[in-house]
């Protein structure tokens, strides 16, 4: 506080004023720095005037240094306080103060047996019909560290088991179960608790009740001889049901709505199986797709829970958006694919109900082409639908091309066919639409080639192929040497890497005019024989496997057959070369498959010298025998080289093991192969040559990458000891 004294004081007035105004206002300041919640105002100002003495305002320094008079008002101190003096008087205070010479005694609370501690079972609802308590106790250790508890009679929840095995691949605790603390434990199972809940309402219970704890450990403390475990124990509580269901404008389906309505399996009274929704909203969304409603659209399902029905009323607005037959496919690139060619293409014709799959096939077999990098498929109509008949809709297609040349380009090595380079260049729609010309060319220590093809994709329909190929070889293996000259043309309808077809099949015409020398025991070049010959490839297969490179259950079966008739020196010979083919898939678990293969070819009709060295059978290398070299079964001649067959015999087995390692895409193959090549147009047993090994399988997700390690078990002079494979796709 801020206190100033009066005086009077004997200078001039004017000045006096003026001195009394400047001290007035450091008075008034520094009134509002103690109370700055006091406002100042003219009275204010006068006040404080009043009491600034005029000796102050005279001479302030001799007023000043005079010191503050004595304040009569204040107390003066009293004797100091002492530990032990008495309290003053305190009349609302009525108990009494104890003395102390006489210690107080608390007597002991009596125990009151009333009290009841708090029980979970308590929380759990009464589930039973007759309204008695839920029994507990069925349980199910996900693992070491969590336990889930559910009611003992498991028809009270009935979805126990796929409910465990979802949780299971969903805890947070089980994916991060890496260390034993206990403050991530504790975490995680609130994160858990939370799924718990979720997943119980999927399966429509909304009233469930989880209850967490973590047992084996005390507050503040962490075991480590032991792991601490989370316990849930799970009362479900009522399964809620079905109320209402909407569909919106569904019913504008006309005479369809029957058929629709009962695709959707959703009705008043099934259980409120979230799952359930979903999957048939999928269902009446392919049900519109495939009966002919292009523009159909489906929102969102919404649930509305009535806790007080346990029912919840669905809603899922649907808009059929008329029905339409297929008109025609136009294209964006003419000069690329015509929408005629397109249309040839395409497994619908002009007139043709309207299915979303079939416009979906037409956009994957315009990929497969390889002529475009993208490609969108859209229906536009043409004519709406009116009086009870569909409307029509074209597809337009809008293509964006994609590169057509390529040059590619390859060196490699084999035991039995030494070093090859190997270029070639193609233009992918040099005779549109889809005709190809590709031109490629191997220069190598036991081989040179040269060659000319031409193909065209979609020939006369869908995956027909007409290929034309010319070319020119030379050759040097161990058993003879050939200079070859060939013209083949082949109709042929196979699988491919899109589109695995159940059946195919191929025929063609085979020109070849090959000269061609055996080795005799000293390894010298017997005298030359011209072979002219002519052929008939045929080829069927039926594929009954449910994959093209990586097959676990089914078979196939494939035939092939070449009538030929060979001239060389004169002499004219007639011959069928035939083989059959056969595997079998047989999948025993999740991760282990058995697989089985069985060849048998043989060429009736003509010695073995009357046929050329290149058209005789051989065995032995990856996609045969494994462990022996290419070619490296059969007769052979005096130097050991082998000289080929007219029958062949291979068997081979594998288990196909699928690990854990690389998130499942890693897989390990012990096999045995087991093959003999006879010169008699019926196979012997004679010699038959075996192989053993072990492979890998890498999941591209294209299809498995194959590496086979594998040895001969009885070798002949001239194998070798080991051989190694490496290819896409399995063996067989």
């Amino acid at each position: 506080m801020v206190r100033l004294a009066a005086r009077t004081s004997t200078s001039s007035h004017n000045e006096g004023s003026a001195l009394r105004r400047v001290l007035t206002g450091l008075a008034a300041s520094a009134s509002l720095i103690c109370s700055p919640v006091l406002a100042q105002n003219a009275t204010t100002s006068r006040e404080l005037q009043d009491l600034i003495p005029d000796e102050a305002v005279a001479n302030p320094e001799a007023w000043a240094q005079q010191g503050v008079p004595p304040d009569e008002t204040v107390v003066e101190e009293g004797p100091e306080l002492q530990a032990d003096s008495p309290l003053a008087e305190m009349p609302l205070v009525d108990v009494p103060w104890p003395d102390e010479a006489e210690p107080v005694e608390i007597a002991p609370l009596e125990p009151e047996e009333d009290i009841q501690f708090a029980d979970f079972s308590d929380l759990l609802p009464d589930l039973n019909k007759d309204g008695t308590q839920v029994a507990m106790g069925l349980e199910e250790r996900i693992s070491s560290e969590v336990v889930l508890v559910f009611p003992a009679d498991p028809m009270l929840f009935p979805e126990r088991k796929e409910f465990v095995e979802r949780f299971d691949a969903l805890s947070t605790i089980e994916r991060l179960d890496d260390d034993n603390n206990v403050g991530r434990l504790a975490a995680q199972a609130r994160e858990d608790e939370a799924l718990l809940n979720r997943l119980l309402r999927i399966y429509g219970y909304y009233d469930a009740i989880v209850l967490r704890s973590i047992g084996d450990i005390q507050p503040g403390e962490e075991k480590a001889d032991s792991r601490p475990t989370v316990r849930f124990e799970i009362a479900p509580g009522t399964q809620y049901r079905v109320g209402t269901v909407d569909l919106g404008d569904l019913a504008q389906a006309g005479v369809d709505y029957p058929m629709l309505r009962k695709t959707f399996e959703v009705t008043t009274g099934d259980p409120l199986l979230s799952d359930k929704i979903v999957e048939e909203r999928f269902d009446l969304d392919e049900a519109l797709g495939e009966g002919g409603y292009p523009f159909a659209a489906i929102k969102d399902p919404e649930l509305l829970v009535d806790h007080a029905r346990s029912e919840g009323d669905l809603t899922m607005l649907v808009t059929p958006g008329g029905k339409y037959r297929f008109g025609t496919v136009t294209s964006n690139v003419p000069r690329l694919m015509s929408g005629k060619h397109l249309a040839d293409i395409a497994r619908f014709d002009p007139g043709d109900t309207y299915q979303r799959s079939l416009e979906l096939d037409l956009r994957r077999a315009i990929l497969a082409t390889g002529l475009v990098g993208s490609v969108t498929l859209t229906p536009v109509e043409t004519v709406a639908p009116a009086n009870g008949e569909p409307g029509t809709v074209d597809i337009a297609v809008d293509m964006t091309p994609a590169k057509l040349r390529t040059i590619s380009g390859r060196i490699g090595y084999g035991s039995g066919e030494g070093f090859k380079v190997e270029g070639a260049w193609e233009h992918r729609n040099l005779f549109p639409p889809e005709g190809m010309l590709r031109v490629r060319g191997i220069l190598g220590t036991r081989e040179q080639f040269g060659g000319i093809t031409f193909r065209k994709n979609n020939f006369g329909g869908r995956d027909r192929i007409l290929t034309v190929d010319a070319y020119a070889s030379t050759q040097d293996y161990d058993a003879y040497e050939a200079e070859t000259v060939s013209l083949i043309g082949t109709f042929e309808r196979i699988s491919t890497l899109l589109f695995q077809k159940p059946f195919s099949y191929s025929a063609g015409l085979e020109l070849v005019a090959t000269r061609e020398q055996e080795k005799d025991a000293e390894g010298n070049l017997a005298p030359p024989e011209t072979f002219f010959i002519a052929a008939v490839p045929l080829f069927a297969q039926f594929d009954a496997s449910d994959d093209l490179l990586d097959p676990r259950k089914g078979y196939r079966v494939g035939v092939r057959m070449s009538p030929e008739a060979s001239r060389t020196n004169g002499v004219e010979s007639f011959y069928l070369r035939g083989q059959l083919d056969a595997t079998y898939y047989l999948q025993t678990s999740e991760n282990l498959v058995l697989a089985g293969r069985l060849r048998v070819a043989s060429i009736p009709g003509a010695p073995l010298s009357a046929i050329a060295p290149s058209r005789r059978l051989y065995a032995g290398g990856g996609g045969s025998v494994r462990g022996y070299d290419y070619r490296g079964i059969g007769p052979r001649n005096s130097e050991g080289d082998p000289s080929g067959g007219r029958s062949l015999l291979e068997l081979s087995a594998e288990a196909r093991i699928q690990t854990g390692l690389f998130n499942g895409a890693l897989g390990v193959v012990p096999f045995i192969d087991a093959g003999t090549v006879g010169e008699d147009s019926v196979p012997s047993f004679d010699e038959i040559k075996v192989g053993a090994g072990i492979g890998v399988r890498y999941n591209t997700g294209f299809g498995p990458l194959r590496i086979d390690v594998a040895t001969p078990l009885n070798p002949g002079p001239n194998d070798g000891w080991i051989g190694v494979y490496v290819a896409l796709g399995q063996a067989f």
